[in-house]
Parts: C-alpha cells; structure tokens; sequence
C-alpha cells in the first residue's frame, strides 16, 4: 500500500501536469482570482479576463448548439474559432470551479483545422455534429487521454489506446472533443469531489453543490465553457446536475445512446439498475438534436454491441393532436421525502401554467399508494446498488474517503416496508427482480388506466445544497429503477422573500432547509416518460415549457 506522503505526491504530480497543460496566455493571475465572487454568473468573469475577444464572447454567449450547427455547416463560422472561443472559456471555468479533469486543447484545435480545411476542399460538412465542440464526462475514453475517475489507485494508469463507442460516433458525426469533466469518488455521490480533481463548485453560487456524478458536465454547460455535453446516469447522475445548475438535462431510456468501453471502477455483470448516456445543454432544442443524431436512424448499434437498435423517430406527435393539450400526472409529494419550499413552489406555478394553458392535470397516488410509492422505489434501487460487492479502488492508494462519501444516506430507514416485510431487504436477486417487476407493472397500468401522455415532477427534495449535504436522491432514482426516460427544464429559482418559511428537518436522507443560503439558486421540473417513450419525452418537454414560460 502506498504511504500518505506519496499518495499526495501522485495527485500533486497530476495536478501540475493538468495546470501545466492549459496555455499560458489563458490563466488568470492570482489578483483576479482572489477577486472572485461566490455568484460567479453575475460577476461575468469570461468577459472581466481579457482572455476572450469579443467575437469569442459573442460565440460563447448568444447562441445555441443547433444555431452554431447551422453556421458551422454553411462556412459563416469555422470549426476553429468556435472551438478556440469554448477552449478558453472551459480554460477558466477550470480555474474556478474545478469542472475538468483532462484537457486536449492542441489536438482540439488541430481537428478543428482539419474540418475547416474539409468543408472548404469537399463543400460540405464532414457529418451533422461538424466542428461543434462537445465536452464529456470522465469515465469515457479518449484515445491519449488517461481516465482516472478521480481514483489515485488509478494515476498509474497509462493514456487509453482506445476509444468508448460514443467516442467514436461523435467524431465521426464532426465533432470536435477537447475536456473531459470531473466526478465524484465511485460516482456515487451528487457532490462532485475526488482527491485527484478537487471539488467542482456550482457557478451560480459555489457554496453550493454542483450535483453529481456528472458535476463537472453541469457547472462546466453552466459557465457556458460548453455548449453540449455528455454524462451518465444511473441514478439522477445527469439530472442532478442539470437541476443544480440550472440548465437542460436528457436521461433517456438504457442503451439508446451508445455507452460501451467506458471505465467506470465496477464490476461488470452483476444484478444492478443499468446506466445510461444522454446529453446537457442550454435548450430542449440541443438535447433533441444531440438524441436525434446519435441515435440517428439505424447507427448506434454499428458502435456498440450492447446499443439497441431502435431509429430516432422524428416528427412525433404527443397528446391530443386536435389542440396540443397533455393529460398530465404529478408526481405526489411523498412524506418521508419532503420537498422544501422553493421546489413544492415551481411544481405549483408549473402545474398552474398548465392547467391555464388548457392541459389536463392528474394527481398521482403514489403516496398512500403502496404500488406507487416513491419511498419503496428508493428501497428497491438502494438494494439493487448494495446487492453486490463493488472493487475497492480507494484503499490500496490510502487516500482518504471524501466527505459525501463517507455521509451517503440510505434510504432503509424510512419510507414503507414493502408487502412482503419478511422478504425486506431482500436477500435473494430473483426476490429483488421480482419485486422490480411488480412496481414496474403498478406503473404500467397506472399510465394505462389514467391515459397518461406524461407525468409532471420535480428533480429533487431540493434545489442545489451546501457543499456534502445532497441526500438519497427519490425524485431521480425510481425513473432509474423503471427505466423510463426523464428531462430537466430548469424553472423559476430560490427566492428567501417567498420560500423563507421554516422547514422541519427529517432523518439522515432529508437535506435541511436553509433559504439564506440557498437563495437564488436555480429550480426545475422534470417531465417523465414509459420506456422507449424518449422521443414522446423530448416533445412533451417542449411543449410544457412553452405553457410554463407564457
């Protein structure tokens, strides 16, 4: 086992390396960062710096993915200064937010030459996603680039002389890859934190947390040093994030997107809930251009085995077609997780909107109903998460466990006992399946019964918390557990003048409730879908949020 001296000497190693790898004319000097204030959004740094040009600003700033698509494919924009623009931008997001873990700026802007020159020599753009530059969690590969997840076991590793298959797609879709983003230790926390990597503050307000596993994604898409990124999810992993940062999150249904060769630190083949790659961005509109072309028409299978071969429908319909109404079921606030103030508050003015908007509101059951019950669905995916041993990557190095970690709450010690308590926690997989199946099936006839085009609920108990206080999270997990597609609209935000009631503290998955420090923080709803329902979702979505910003 390694001491504690060299442990640190490893990460100290691996930080320089990463310091040492961002060009000099793009570092902040130290007066500026001590300058620095918590509400990093209102203090508009990028422009404060010096180090982007107007133009650069300019492309950072006011446009879309799906609108600079459109200028990259045509010539009014090259691939170059649209990658150089978010290179430097996600250069100094890096240097106050900590969102990065491997940068590749060089080989970034040589790519970006490369496509220019072939648009240029060919007269048309090398795929659908030509030039644009995506950013993308930690856990894929990269060939050159090493994949740690934060892990000092894992600084040993060499570069990857191989390629995730979502790798592979987007760069041959056009794109251009030039960061990858920061995790928390096992991924299993929503406080972006490792000993490698540091701690990824939100740049809304970096007391708070940045969520997690894909935090790095959320604060980086926040400070705009990206303009479409990639995570995983197999908990909320994407929409924590999102909802913490106040942008566009998309967890669709397992295997859509390619997610094979990724290195996650798991055991690969045991009975677990399974993870899946979506998008984050700045609009519904990105998300569904991202989905619509990785998933295409008939590709993602040719990249990845366990991809399903499922084409993107366009042009799909959702609800009555005759005046665009949704029949609409809210998620009920369930007991053992309640929601604090400013969340149970954008649900309402969301379903307020809607009803006036001429949608059809349906209240769900799933508090007094056991069949639906949101506690047993957390009771369920946390069996599901422990079933299984999982390696210990964290104790050869002897580096410590970060604080998150070491607090993770279980949801076993509240909400419902199943019907069968004798069986509960389940000590036989087929028992756990079984019980998965059931809940599954409860859902179903739910959505059958009550002609369900979509059910409306928010992210979390919570807007984004202090730093390693985020607790279990029910409002993201039983979507994992049922598989069914969910988005992030970010709504409304915290506000101490409205939300500044008291809030009685739960037990250890309940975060406490504090609207001085909160305030200001973003709020979201999320809009949930059945299985493979991915495109009805995204449509849905769309039409929600015009009925909610009108």
């Amino acid at each position: 086992m390694l001491t504690s001296t060299n442990w640190q000497d490893l990460v100290a190693r691996k930080r320089q390396e990463c310091q040492d790898k961002l060009p000099r004319e793009w570092k902040l000097g130290e007066e500026v960062l001590k300058a620095v204030p918590e509400h990093l959004l209102q203090y508009d740094l990028p422009r404060r710096s010096g180090i982007l040009t107007e133009e650069e600003l300019d492309i950072t700033e006011n446009y879309t993915a799906t609108q600079l698509l459109a200028k990259l494919a045509s010539g009014q924009i090259t691939s170059l200064s649209v990658t150089t623009a978010f290179s430097k931008r996600a250069a100094i997001a890096q240097q106050v937010v900590s969102c990065l873990t491997e940068t590749c700026f060089p080989e970034a802007l040589d790519r970006a030459r490369y496509l220019d020159e072939y648009l240029q020599k060919e007269g048309k753009p090398m795929g659908p996603l030509h030039g644009l530059p995506i950013s993308i969690k930690e856990s894929f590969n990269i060939k050159g680039l090493q994949t740690t997840l934060g892990y000092v076991s894992c600084l040993s590793r060499p570069p990857s002389t191989t390629e995730s298959a979502l790798v592979t797609l987007l760069l041959d879709l056009g794109a251009v890859l030039y960061v990858k983003t920061n995790v928390p230790q096992t991924l299993m926390t929503a406080d972006s934190e490792n000993n490698v990597f540091g701690r990824t503050l939100n740049p809304h307000n970096t007391s708070l947390t940045a969520g997690g596993s894909s935090g790095g994604e959320g604060a980086l898409v926040a400070f705009r040093g990206s303009i479409l990124g990639v995570g995983t999810d197999i908990a909320g992993s994407i929409r924590i994030p999102s909802l913490c940062c106040g942008i566009y999150g998309f967890k669709p249904t397992t295997n859509r997107v390619p997610f094979g060769g990724q290195f996650s630190g798991e055991m690969e083949g045991i009975p677990n809930l399974i993870p899946c790659a979506g998008p984050l961005g700045h609009s519904l509109a990105d998300l569904k251009r991202f989905m619509a072309t990785v998933v295409g028409s008939d590709s993602a299978w040719r990249y990845d085995a366990t991809a399903v071969a499922v084409p993107w429908k366009q042009g799909v319909e959702v609800g009555n077609t005759r005046n665009g109404s949704l029949n609409i079921g809210v998620l009920a606030e369930d007991n053992h997780f309640p929601l604090h103030p400013p969340v149970r508050r954008a649900l309402e003015r969301a379903v307020d909107a809607l009803a006036k908007a001429g949608h059809r509101i349906i209240k769900l059951d799933n508090g007094s109903n056991h069949d639906l019950s949101l506690s047993y669905a957390s009771r369920l995916a946390f069996q599901y998460f422990t079933y299984a041993p999982h390696p210990d990557l964290i104790t050869p190095s002897g580096e410590p466990v970060v604080k998150s970690l070491a607090n993770l709450s279980s949801p076993m010690f509240t909400g419902p006992l199943p019907v069968e308590p004798e069986k509960e926690p389940y000590t036989k997989i087929n028992d756990l399946h079984m019980a998965r199946e059931k809940y599954a099936e409860s859902w179903r006839r739910e959505w059958v019964d009550k002609n369900l085009d979509v059910v409306l609920a928010p992210g979390a108990q919570s807007s984004a918390v202090a730093h390693d206080t985020y607790a279990w999270p029910s409002y993201t997990v039983i979507w994992n557990l049922l598989d069914y597609p969910a988005c992030i609209i970010p709504y409304g935000k915290v506000s101490r003048e409205l939300d500044g009631e008291e809030m009685m503290t739960g037990d250890n998955v309940q975060p406490d409730y504090h609207p001085d420090q909160v305030d200001g923080a973003p709020c979201a709803i999320q809009v949930i879908t059945p299985r493979f329902h991915d495109e009805q979702c995204l449509a849905a979505a769309e039409l929600i949020e015009r009925a909610i910003r009108e």
